[in-house]
């Protein structure tokens, strides 16, 4: 069993930054994969940025988000960040934090469904 905490939302103008953390409890440390997620208004959740967490540095980002977004982890705390810069009123969403402990991510790190631990959700603003 895995818990997973968000914090780091709030409102920000466009142009400006936020980072994003996830704390894990301690089963985090047999994710395979852990992911940021965000789902707006009257969409559908979408993947923002995965990794695997076998050390390679395999990572995804979603193209929306490439060169804006960098996602971090500090094994030691249990924490993954995402790093959010140059944001636009498109990135305003519900941010959630995901891990998988079951290995479906590895075929399938940028679908929801691969993942079976959610976060809370941080709201992100942005006008």
């Amino acid at each position: 069993h895995v818990q997973l905490v968000e914090s780091g939302g709030g409102s920000v103008q466009a142009g400006g930054s936020r980072r994003l953390s996830c704390v894990g409890s301690r089963g985090m440390y047999n994710a395979y994969c852990v992911g940021w997620f965000r789902q707006a208004p009257g969409k559908e959740r979408e993947a923002v940025a995965a990794i695997y967490t076998d050390g390679n540095g395999h990572s995804y980002y979603d193209d929306s988000v490439k060169g804006r977004f960098t996602f971090s982890r500090d094994i030691a705390k249990n924490t993954v960040y995402l790093q959010m810069n140059n944001l636009i009123p498109e990135d305003t969403a519900m941010y959630y934090c995901a891990a998988d402990l079951r290995s479906v991510c590895l075929s399938q790190i940028s679908q929801d469904y691969a993942y079976n631990y959610w976060g809370q959700g941080t709201q992100v603003t942005v006008s």
